[in-house]
């Protein structure tokens, strides 16, 4: 005997909510499925959108993953776009819809709110004005194409120095207009911390884009915008990315539960506080999976593996969603920005003993042509030496160690765990010793007290006691490039013959290139009586970042 078929109606039609269409289908044949989606289109690439208006992707076309009748012909499943879901009935289990015609009712036994977010949009004079512009969905993408190809504008301000942000201040770049980044938060990327946040302004600047950090817009003119400090810049286009928040009205209205992080609060199954409605994406808040906590982490990864779980479960599976480490990754002209877990910050925001790890090298072996500079940080626990998260800025090798360190954070591993990681070598790809195998070893000589760290922070608040001494180990070379003021200079092959230079009463801050002569340095100290010495960690390549560090230009 044939049950009745089960009714499910799926509220949002891109990522989580198309993503849930599908696995559901490939389970069961003979469930009714219904998509809502109040825009035009439906399952679209949305991240991609910023590389078409680049010209990196040439046919729109391609952003489109699959059409209402295309979905109809491969799983069977109805979906109605234009169709804004304006009310949830949970005691009639129904969703109303409503279209250009008037209003239409959907029973479901199950529904799927995949409704993700939304970008903020400011109340500012000028916001509604012709040039200025969001991306989030291919009609706002069709908007900022026609007037670039039409209006031919000069010069553009991007609001936002987030991923979006920066993704389309690349973008417009590409198109040849002018473009001037103005971030509020005292850096761009503001997730990372400050010195990946400076490392990537610095890129940005290289490439002829101008960033303003720590100032916000305040009004939107004809043909210029006026930041919070009282400065105008020129602007014949205006793009707005100063962040997302989740689709909730909906939810809010229905009564659902809202949690502490702003998300849509589910279990485990991705069931909402209604058993008979599933949530997945943007809109809800879902595990840390470094701390435990429950956090938003609005990314397409895993909005993906929460709309197949929360698809399985609407048809009485029992899949379980453990969280998400936040693993992103950005391109940024000829440079890669990427980042997985906890940032230092966010690591003592936590609670966490935090230790942290430098590595800046080549991508592979010096002495194959073609090494491209690698900047990589780990951040650990100094009680159990776990790894908490990691970040990398580079022009090649980037995303392949952040995801090795993803890999490490789902399988909770710690740096003797990552120093004895067997990767991949050969001189074309990497050196014998990858520098995620480098980054454990500095930590862990640090833990052991063998090669004590300081980081470039901690030696200037500790410097301004007044009672420690930085010793500057770099070559003559390398510190006539960028000289630093208040320092005692001694080339590290020099140390042995110049010890008598060295107060002994004093602690020590070993400051070299990239932290690696320092560490060598430190034991020749330690060999001949010094006990208080420090290496700075990374070196003059992580303190020049910091701000307090007065080189010379």
């Amino acid at each position: 005997m044939n049950s009745t078929p089960k009714k499910i109606v799926i509220i949002g039609g891109v990522a989580g909510g198309a993503t849930a269409a599908a696995r559901m289908r490939r389970l069961d044949e003979t469930a009714e499925i219904t998509i809502l989606e109040k825009g035009p289109y439906v399952s679209f690439a949305n991240c991609g959108l910023p590389y078409f208006i680049s010209r990196d992707i040439q046919r729109r076309s391609n952003l489109l993953l699959q059409t209402p009748e295309g979905f109809f012909s491969r799983y069977r499943v109805d979906v109605h776009t234009q169709t804004e879901a304006v009310e949830i009935l949970r005691t009639e289990k129904t969703v109303v819809g409503r279209t250009a015609h008037g209003d239409i009712s959907f029973p479901y036994d199950t529904l799927i709110l995949a409704q993700g977010g939304a970008p903020i949009i400011p109340p500012l004079p000028g916001i509604s004005a012709g040039h200025v512009f969001k991306l989030w969905t291919i009609p706002d993408m069709d908007r900022i194409h026609t007037f670039i190809d039409e209006k031919k504008p000069g010069k553009a301000v991007v609001a936002g120095g987030g991923f979006i942000g920066l993704e389309m201040a690349e973008a417009l770049r590409a198109r040849g207009v002018d473009v001037t980044v103005v971030e509020l938060a005292p850096q761009v990327m503001i997730l990372l911390d400050p010195e990946f946040g400076a490392m990537i302004k610095a890129g940005l600047e290289e490439n002829g884009i101008t960033v303003k950090t720590g100032v916000g817009l305040s009004a939107i003119g004809e043909t210029s915008v006026t930041l919070s400090d009282g400065s105008s810049i020129d602007a014949d286009m205006v793009l707005l990315s100063i962040g997302v928040r989740p689709e909730l009205h909906l939810a809010k209205a229905a009564g659902l539960e809202i949690g502490p992080s702003g998300g849509l609060v589910v279990d485990e199954h991705l069931r909402t506080s209604d058993p008979n409605i599933f949530a997945a994406g943007d809109m809800v808040e879902i595990v840390n999976k470094v701390h435990g906590r429950k956090v938003r982490i609005p990314l397409a990864g895993p909005a993906n593996r929460q709309g197949r779980i929360a698809g399985t479960n609407a048809l009485g599976g029992s899949m379980v969603y453990h969280g998400a480490l936040g693993t992103s990754v950005v391109k940024l002209f000829n440079r890669t920005a990427a980042s997985t877990g906890l940032s230092e910050k966010a690591a003592r925001d936590a609670g966490f003993n935090v230790g942290i790890s430098y590595v800046f090298k080549d991508n592979h072996v010096t002495y194959f042509p073609g090494g491209k500079p690698l900047a990589l940080k780990i951040v650990y626990d100094l009680i159990s030496s776990r790894l908490l998260g990691a970040q990398a800025y580079g022009e090649s090798g980037v995303e392949k160690r952040i995801d090795v360190l993803a890999t490490a954070l789902h399988g909770r591993m710690t740096l003797d765990d990552l120093a004895e990681l067997d990767l991949a070598y050969a001189p074309p790809y990497n050196s014998a010793n990858d520098p995620v195998n480098m980054a454990a070893f500095i930590g862990l000589n640090h833990i052991s007290e063998y090669s004590p760290l300081k980081t470039p922070a901690d030696t200037l608040s500790e410097l301004k006691t007044g009672r420690g001494i930085i010793i500057d180990v770099r070559t003559m070379g390398e510190q006539a490039k960028a000289p630093l003021e208040g320092v005692l200079h001694i080339p590290a092959d020099e140390i042995r013959d110049r010890l008598d230079e060295i107060p002994a009463d004093k602690p020590i801050y070993l400051l070299s290139k990239d932290g690696f002569l320092g560490h060598t340095t430190l034991q020749i100290l330690k060999a001949n009586g010094r006990e208080h010495v420090c290496n700075i960690a990374g070196g003059y390549a992580a303190a020049k970042w910091i701000d307090g560090w007065n080189f010379g230009k």
